[in-house]
């Protein structure tokens, strides 16, 4: 077993382990750190495939940035020592069967699928400097007003939820 085996098998058991543990878990804190091993697991997957930028992306802005923005959330709206309650049988089983039908449709998809066995060449690739130009540009094919759009939204959708969670109290 090579060293690339290896960690995309370490990682690959980290995520999907901390991912059920993120889902299952009653206690809403713990979950939430569940689910940034599994971002910073991603992480490191995109680094064994070499995508850097990627990488990159996924810690600083989920790992770091979306998970503790869910944090603060937690902290600011509930009670840590607060237990959910425990699904009961009604919404075990449907959840089960979704997940068995995802799992074969994910499954039969990947076998299907004919994987290309090309090597993109040095000149094939894309240069950085046109990603990170098409990310903050403004113009017909770039980034930057999606993505501050998308943010005003997330941080609408996020007041909004403290307030009521925060009424809810009183």
């Amino acid at each position: 077993m090579t060293t690339n085996q290896l960690m995309f098998a370490i990682f690959s058991a980290v995520i999907i382990i901390f991912s059920i543990l993120t889902v299952t878990s009653r206690r809403i804190l713990r979950a939430a750190t569940f689910l940034l091993f599994v971002l910073v697991a991603t992480g490191g997957m995109y680094f064994l495939l070499r995508f850097n930028f990627l990488a990159a992306i996924q810690l600083a802005l989920y790992a770091g940035g979306i998970v503790v923005l869910i944090i603060f959330s937690i902290l600011l709206t509930s009670h840590i020592a607060d237990k959910l309650e425990a699904p009961g049988w009604k919404k075990v089983v449907p959840a089960l069967v979704a997940v068995a039908f995802g799992a074969v449709i994910t499954i039969a998809t990947i076998l299907q699928y004919q994987f290309p066995q090309e090597v993109m060449s040095g000149s094939e690739r894309t240069d950085i400097h046109v990603i990170a130009k098409s990310l903050i540009s403004t113009e017909k094919f770039g980034y930057a007003l999606p993505f501050e759009v998308i943010s005003i939204l997330l941080l609408a959708a996020m007041v909004g939820a403290i307030i009521l969670a925060k009424k809810r109290k009183d």
